[in-house]
């Protein structure tokens, strides 16, 4: 849209009203109040962390970036100077010429200042385009390059100084939301009721044997309510501190698999499953199943509640990445609750056990239901959080643990 460099009136000062921390003060304190204004089923329906990535988008400050390589000059135009002359007023007629930069943004941050105060800088905003002028009786090249350099220097400072203030406020929205986020959400759950009655206690054995893993503690195991589909019915998963520890007691029993090689070199999937059952179910027992850890199909290690799998853990022989993905795939497909806690148990038998924790690293990444990686709980054992295919907003979280079991 070509532009009337003349009708756009005298420039105003840039970067001289608002102050940038009153702006980002606004910003966080509406992103605060969005949390309380959700939907209360979208809200108790929605993982805290997706809540926090779409809030942060939308209060984020987008600070305008010159186009300075599309910047062209318009001009020049005749226009009348103005001068005084020891208090008479003079007229010249002289030449305008305005130098337009297209920008991305918010156009409205020109006028906003990062904490800088010092000489004001003048210009035009125009659609998405700053408009700089200068004017004069005898213009020359040089001079008008160096004016509109200057000013664009000046210009940039400001701006960087504005980015520099808005990446922190972005970094820091995360921290004031997240506390926000789970306190509404716990007041809402405590509202409805709905905890207490749907627990599912499982006790930690105190005849458990001790010989291939470290000592549990007594332990009451209690599964949490998680939202699923509106309106919120929450339903249970198994709480994040037994989840650990159900992961700590396989790790345990894989070691020993990895130290005494003679005897499990033979064995098979289903085998080897079984000693893991074994020493979980040592360990555990529940409530709500007369064995609490159980298997259904050919490989799979689970905890049920009536009809509902709070967790699964697949072991598999390493065959590759096809088949490591397709295991992933599979969970997926077993577990359509949110929350849920999963694990895959990888045994490896190739004689290359590092280049089977590399392309465990490189794959994953690639899945197109990945949310984001956890830390990690070792050099062999890394965390995901998964989004079901048909939801995203119900997540899986996943374990892969990778043991080498020698060959005889």
């Amino acid at each position: 849209m070509k532009i009337h460099v003349l009708s756009l009136g005298d420039p105003a000062p840039l970067f001289a009203n608002q102050n940038l921390s009153d702006h980002v003060d606004a910003h966080v304190r509406d992103a605060l109040a969005a949390v309380q204004g959700m939907n209360a089923d979208t809200f108790l329906n929605t993982p805290t962390e997706d809540i926090i990535s779409d809030l942060v988008e939308q209060h984020t400050i987008t600070v305008p970036k010159l186009r300075r390589d599309d910047a062209y000059i318009d001009g020049p135009h005749e226009v009348d100077i103005r001068m005084s002359d020891y208090g008479r007023e003079i007229r010249l007629r002289g030449t305008l010429l305005a130098l337009i930069i297209p920008y991305d943004g918010e156009g409205g941050m020109f006028y906003v200042n990062p904490g800088r105060w010092g000489g004001a800088i003048r210009g035009n905003l125009h659609h998405n385009d700053l408009v700089l002028t200068v004017r004069g009786e005898n213009l020359q090249a040089n001079v008008v390059n160096t004016q509109f350099e200057a000013r664009i220097g000046e210009i940039q400072d400001y701006l960087n100084a504005q980015q520099a203030m808005a990446d922190a406020a972005r970094n820091s929205l995360p921290n004031r939301l997240r506390p926000e986020i789970e306190a509404r959400k716990k007041k809402l759950l405590d509202t409805r009721q709905m905890v207490t009655g749907l627990s599912f206690p499982i006790k930690a054995r105190t005849d458990a044997p001790k010989t291939s893993t470290a000592p549990v503690t007594r332990r009451k195991i209690i599964a949490t309510p998680a939202a699923t589909v509106t309106p919120f019915a929450p339903e249970p998963v198994l709480d994040q501190a037994n989840y650990e520890a159900i992961l700590g007691i396989i790790n345990s029993m894989a070691l020993v698999m990895e130290r005494s090689p003679s005897a499990f070199t033979t064995m098979g999937e289903e085998s080897l499953r079984q000693h893991f059952l074994v020493q979980l179910n040592g360990h555990f027992e529940g409530a709500a199943t007369g064995e609490t850890f159980n298997f259904a199909g050919k490989t799979d290690i689970l905890i049920r509640v009536t009809d509902r799998n709070i967790f699964i853990a697949e072991c598999k022989f390493w065959s590759g990445e096809k088949a490591f993905i397709e295991t992933i795939n599979q969970l997926l497909g077993y577990l359509s609750w949110r929350d849920t806690k999963a694990a895959v148990i990888i045994f490896n038998r190739n004689r290359n056990f590092s280049g089977v924790l590399q392309t465990i690293q490189e794959a994953v990444p690639r899945h197109p239901h990945l949310k984001r990686s956890l830390p990690k709980r070792s050099e062999t054992s890394f965390r995901y959080l998964f989004g079901m295919p048909a939801d995203h907003n119900r997540e899986l979280q996943l374990t892969v643990m990778a043991f080498d079991i020698p060959t005889s």
